[in-house]
């Protein structure tokens, strides 16, 4: 895949998926262990969610990194907008931000049905 080739799909995915994590592994089987708290977290707040599998695809693993501007592996985007890593994942799911989101996205789908 190009470069820019590379950007474009993941720019798809993260503006065709309300909630997006490039992880290690997948939702069902997280291929290590800041993958599985990701999961777990998004589980957590009721989150209906979409995962990338980086190990798939050198080119995505790579290639996220420089989406985000961000060295780490999971990356959470929701609506299109990146989040962060799994350590950010756990401070918004302590203080109540990442609910209070997850819910607005419910809401949203609720007003389109």
């Amino acid at each position: 895949m190009s470069e820019r080739s590379v950007q474009d799909f993941i720019k798809d995915l993260v503006t065709q998926n309300q909630v997006m994590l490039f992880m290690k592994g997948n939702k069902f089987f997280p291929a290590c262990g800041f993958s599985a708290k990701s999961v777990q977290i998004l589980k957590m707040n009721g989150a209906t969610f979409e995962t990338f599998d980086v190990l798939s695809d050198p080119d995505v693993r790579s290639g996220i990194k420089e989406f985000a501007q961000w060295p780490t592996i999971p990356q959470l985007y929701i609506n299109g907008e990146f989040l962060g890593g799994s350590d950010i994942m756990m401070e918004m799911h302590e203080n109540g931000e990442l609910k209070t989101m997850i819910e607005g996205l419910s809401e949203i789908g609720r007003a389109h049905v």
